[in-house]
């Protein structure tokens, strides 16, 4: 699947400015919206390590309502979390009726990182998969909107990145020893990835895959199908969609 993928797509600089600024719009509207509908909606971003996905959650989020769109970063257990079943601490934080939240990083960590750096046996990872699968059907049977942006790179751009991360030291602590092992490891995670995509997608949570090379075209791309997932959620829901105006109607016309 991945091997497929064009990595090579750009947008222009002037492109791109001219876009973004109406999409950004066009979410904060889609954003009240649902809120007003009380639709709950979670969007995942996952990835490679330096393929962006901060910089798409800061451009993602820059006009949002900060009291209905909330970011919610996930890092290693924490010693009282692993006393609890391991999905425990994503149901505290999936969003409650008219919320959005934007995960950076996922309960996808489990059969990845964790698989792989061997933080959880080969049982504990298969029946990982059917915990995610299962946790996601009942969010999504609850109404929950979710998207899954998974994050590409070559593992030859990711070094690139790396290097310029390094350089500067108000950057270098970007680069983590995990960052590392992914790295050296990108082949085997490569093919956890080609797993995941495969066991996890489903038409109530899809994984929609960014070529991110060009941060651009990746920015543009995750606003893109975000404002069209929201948009058909409140067809769905039988709530009035709010009108784009000729900027944005023109925008996403050329989408």
């Amino acid at each position: 699947m991945l091997e497929l993928v064009d990595l090579d797509r750009t947008v222009s600089k002037a492109e791109y400015d001219r876009r973004m600024p109406r999409l950004q719009t066009r979410l904060f509207d889609l954003e009240r919206a649902v809120s007003d509908a009380g639709i709950a909606v979670a969007i995942v971003f996952e990835g490679w390590a330096a393929a962006g996905k901060a910089g798409a959650i800061r451009t993602m989020t820059a006009r949002l309502d900060p009291r209905a769109a909330t970011v919610v970063p996930i890092l290693p257990p924490r010693t009282l979390e692993t006393q609890y079943p391991w999905l425990h601490r994503f149901w505290l934080r999936i969003p409650a009726h008219g919320q959005m939240v934007i995960f950076d990083t996922s309960w996808y960590r489990r059969v990845l990182t964790e698989r792989i750096e061997k933080e959880v046996s080969k049982r504990g990872a298969e029946e990982a998969y059917q915990d995610i699968v299962d946790f996601e059907e009942t969010l999504a049977a609850d109404g929950m909107v979710i998207v899954k942006f998974w994050l590409h790179v070559s593992r030859k751009e990711q070094a690139k990145r790396f290097r310029r991360l390094l350089k500067d030291p108000l950057t270098a602590w970007q680069v983590s020893d995990e960052d590392r092992r992914q790295h050296h490891k990108y082949a085997v995670y490569l093919g956890a990835v080609e797993e995941l995509l495969a066991r996890t997608d489903a038409a109530t949570a899809p994984w929609v895959i960014v070529e991110a090379t060009d941060r651009r075209h990746a920015r543009l791309k995750i606003m893109e199908t975000t404002v069209v997932t929201l948009e058909t959620a409140l067809e769905r829901a039988g709530v009035s969609v709010p009108q784009a105006d000729g900027a944005q109607a023109e925008e996403l016309s050329d989408a």
